[in-house]
């Protein structure tokens, strides 16, 4: 079975579709985001494949498409739908099984306290998975307390980190977190002024080597 990688986020808003579409890249891995919240301006999945130049990976459409723009819980009941944390794993070893030589890009919805159901967190999801996640951390007043709510709630439940990328301007806190969360930092983003798939591969490019070694996968 190929490797699944779970790229979440210390919030909404912080740069993980864009890290997913260069990790996706980096590692001409296959894409998936299982549940779409919103999508009155396009969905993740379209971004993805949008910026991908790579002729290798697949981007799989979601299992879960949901039109409200609100916590999936909330969307799924509004609109009648059951999200089944069992669909989803069946559907991931599916894609994987499908394909042993790619890895599996999974994105999560918003961070990793966000609900799906009322009783299933993405956390939850990412644990069932047995996936490597990456958290992404955006710059921002108010990203270090986040930051480490985010890496303590993983180190509590036991979710394999691989590390973190941080988007945005680099600031002289990311060793901080790096240094008080105990997880690695994968690389950085900086802040783009234009996003295309020239731009993203450029991006997957600096990482590929970092991802390889903290993912321990080969290039």
């Amino acid at each position: 079975m190929s490797t699944s990688i779970f790229i979440t986020g210390i919030g909404t808003d912080v740069g993980k579709t864009l890290v997913a579409a260069i990790v996706t890249e980096a590692l001409n891995a296959d894409y998936w985001k299982p549940v779409q919240a919103g999508y009155a301006d396009g969905t993740d999945t379209q971004q993805v494949k949008e910026l991908l130049s790579n002729n290798t990976s697949v981007v799989h459409t979601e299992l879960y498409r949901l039109a409200t723009p609100a916590s999936p819980h909330i969307a799924a009941s509004k609109e009648g739908v059951t999200i089944n944390a069992e669909q989803i794993s069946e559907q991931a070893k599916q894609i994987m099984d499908n394909n042993q030589q790619r890895p599996l890009v999974i994105e999560g919805a918003g961070g990793l306290l966000v609900p799906l159901t009322p009783e299933l967190m993405v956390a939850d999801l990412a644990a069932k998975l047995k996936a490597r996640v990456i958290i992404v951390s955006r710059n921002y007043l108010g990203s270090i307390n986040h930051s480490l709510l985010t890496a303590a709630y993983c180190s509590n439940i036991g979710l394999q980190v691989a590390g973190w990328i941080f988007s945005d301007d680099y600031l002289s806190y990311e060793n901080e977190i790096v240094q008080w969360s105990g997880y690695p930092s994968i690389g950085s983003v900086p802040r783009l002024n234009t996003i295309n798939k020239q731009v993203i591969h450029e991006q997957a490019m600096r990482l590929r080597g970092s991802l390889s070694a903290h993912l321990n996968l080969p290039l």
